[in-house]
């Protein structure tokens, strides 16, 4: 495995070790320790764990600074810095799909933790998986950086545009589908649990699907996301660090903007704007044109504050 990501990155294998071991050691006191219980999170809770994982990712941005120093190639830190920006900003989007799952089927808010703890855990592989993937092919085909430009300015086109309010159906999940087809599903919770016994049968229950759909949407947001960063840096470390903070604190931001949702309002266009920006210096780099970090960092910054901004001082139309 070390020789593995050797190959991709030049950061020794002990920072990997140390990175994946802090992972392993949040989640096993997550899970074991602050919320063995289950429990419906506070925004208050929420909020303070927010700032938590904030701090975790600021403080290990420190530690990039120090040992990784800015040539006039890179920027390290800022890089890290940019790159997490990004992946909070997205991750919001991620944020209003998971409240419809959950409403949709009717998820109890106490378990809604525990199926937000495992689609981590999942999502974690997953986003290696395409990190490094990602990276491989631009070194091997630089090409390939222009399709990802193309992708996110279309997606950011496609973000702007309204949404039909019965334009998502959680039943129609691919993997859902294929669920039912190759297990019995149940109609009924049980509790937290994502299978039972049902006359001595296994079953699947409700809280299954809800984590199959969790995990298959993070994969779909990740085609966005991933390319995103990689327009800001090609560091294999920064990547990865940077998704996986954000992804650890997604639980927690869920929770957060759930209690706050009408300072989100415009956030969809602040994210459409952040992804053409982004697709476009992508593109850039045709033309030998290279955005600089700082320039990057303070659009996106400027961008998300602005989404904010006018969500709280433009009124909500009133519905008829």
């Amino acid at each position: 495995m070390f020789q593995t990501l050797a190959m991709f990155s030049t950061m020794p294998w002990w920072a990997w070790v140390g990175f994946l071991t802090f992972v392993a050691t949040m989640l096993a006191l997550d899970l074991g320790v602050f919320n063995r219980k289950a429990h419906e999170v506070s925004l208050k809770e929420a909020l303070i764990w927010c700032a938590v994982w904030f701090s975790l990712a600021m403080g290990f941005n420190l530690i990039i600074a120090m040992q990784m120093p800015a040539t006039e190639v890179s920027k390290p830190a800022l890089e890290f810095f940019t790159a997490y920006l990004i992946e909070l900003c997205l991750s919001v989007d991620n944020v209003f799909v998971f409240i419809v799952i959950f409403q949709y089927f009717r998820v109890e808010p106490r378990y809604q933790h525990r199926v937000l703890f495992w689609g981590i855990i999942g999502a974690v592989l997953m986003r290696a998986l395409f990190i490094f993937a990602g990276i491989s092919l631009i070194n091997k085909f630089h090409w390939i950086i222009y399709v990802f430009g193309a992708f996110l300015i279309y997606t950011g086109i496609k973000l702007a545009q309204p949404k039909k309010e019965d334009g998502f159906d959680p039943e129609k999940n691919p993997a859902v589908k294929l669920a039912r087809k190759l297990m019995p599903v149940t109609n009924q919770f049980d509790g937290g649990n994502f299978f039972t016994r049902i006359n001595g049968k296994l079953f699947a229950t409700p809280m299954f699907l809800v984590l199959l759909i969790v995990e298959t949407t993070d994969v779909m947001f990740a085609l966005d996301s991933i390319p995103a960063v990689i327009a800001i840096t090609r560091n294999e470390f920064i990547v990865f660090t940077s998704n996986i903070f954000a992804i650890l604190g997604l639980r927690s931001l869920y929770f957060a903007v759930s209690g706050v949702m009408k300072l989100f309002r415009f956030i969809n266009i602040g994210l459409s704007v952040i992804l053409v920006f982004v697709g476009t210096k992508m593109l850039l780099t045709y033309f030998g044109w290279h955005v600089p970090i700082g320039w990057s960092l303070s659009i996106i910054g400027g961008v998300l504050a602005a989404s904010i901004a006018a969500s709280v001082l433009i009124p909500e139309k009133k519905k008829s």
